[in-house]
């Protein structure tokens, strides 16, 4: 196992439609790769991050940790990016840290936005339908609500709205808006959910050696998965 006090990590985000890959020397991000063709994960995730070792001079031996993804987001995106974590981990000998996927878009959006002074942050996944998985966070990236399935209606979010300014971000905001009327709502289209906005999330996991079981570990899917057959 390594152990050293600054880490290289390879953070990989394999949760929504664009594939990507970061490395980081402990929270500083050196390269960052990505496949911006939808869903094609499975096809790309092992080039990008052939590609990103090479062209920062690094070899997989140099790694001492995997961040992932931990979800929710794609069930089979999450599945994909697993399976190479988890590959990677198990030949080279280190460990994983799992980065909840809403708190990388949490992070993305306080990288690439001066918000509201306050304003709390609230990623939207879209789930299908009128549902979206979400989660909310202070401007320290402190979790005040957790991750969790919501149908969006009219009076979706009014506990939080009395707190302040809420900033909306993510593939859920375009159905969401229309019925968040409120005037403490914002919203942002911004694209968050990317490997470049995990390392500092991943070195705080590693530092406090919240690290998983290799073994054990499986995606959050925030809820089960059903695989219905072909209509005949």
């Amino acid at each position: 196992m390594h152990l050293c006090t600054m880490a290289r990590i390879l953070c990989i985000e394999t949760s929504g439609k664009v594939c990507s890959v970061a490395l980081f020397d402990n929270a500083q991000c050196i390269g960052h790769l990505e496949q911006r063709e939808s869903f094609q994960h499975a096809a790309v995730l092992t080039v990008l991050i052939q590609r990103l070792l090479k062209s920062n001079n690094q070899e997989a031996k140099d790694l001492d940790c995997i961040a992932l993804s931990a979800g929710p987001g794609s069930y089979t995106g999450l599945r994909i990016g697993t399976s190479v974590a988890k590959g990677l981990c198990y030949s080279l000998d280190i460990p994983l840290v799992a980065v909840p996927s809403l708190q990388i878009m949490a992070n993305g959006l306080l990288k690439q936005q001066k918000l509201p002074q306050g304003g709390l942050v609230c990623p939207l996944i879209d789930a299908r339908r009128m549902e979206v998985y979400f989660a909310c966070y202070d401007q320290k990236l402190n979790q005040i609500e957790a991750p969790s399935p919501h149908i969006v209606n009219e009076s979706s979010f009014e506990s939080l709205f009395d707190k302040g300014t809420v900033c909306f971000v993510g593939n859920g905001v375009e159905k969401s808006k229309p019925l968040l009327v409120d005037g403490n709502a914002r919203f942002y289209s911004d694209d968050v959910l990317s490997a470049q906005y995990m390392g500092e999330i991943a070195v705080s996991l590693w530092n406090e050696k919240k690290v998983e079981s290799v073994a054990y570990f499986e995606p959050f899917y925030l809820k089960e998965f059903f695989m219905t057959g072909q209509k005949k």
